[in-house]
């Protein structure tokens, strides 16, 4: 089992890497020098959050308010799983 996130980690895009929305394919997308990302709605969701300055636990709260619908611990997996995977990547960093 993977070990938790600390909530108190603050995520940032990668340097060199931008996150936009791409209206002819209706969704986010990761630009990187030497190419593109397209994402889903729940990584566009999490990665629009992520300004360098928001920790993991205020980010985590800003989901729950947006979709109140989600189960907050199922969110809370989620976004961890995502966080893990998109730092793995090499998408995100932390300090």
């Amino acid at each position: 089992m993977s070990e938790a996130i600390d909530t108190s980690t603050v995520f940032r895009l990668r340097p060199g890497w931008r996150l936009q929305w791409e209206e002819a394919q209706q969704c986010h997308v990761l630009l990187y020098p030497e190419g593109m990302v397209q994402l889903n709605d729940s990584a566009g969701a999490i990665l629009t959050l992520l300004d360098g300055e928001r920790d993991v636990a205020a980010l985590l709260a800003e989901l729950e308010r947006r979709y109140p619908q989600a189960p907050a611990p199922e969110l809370a997996r989620d976004v961890e799983e995502f966080l893990r995977d998109a730092a793995n990547q090499g998408w995100i960093h932390h300090d």
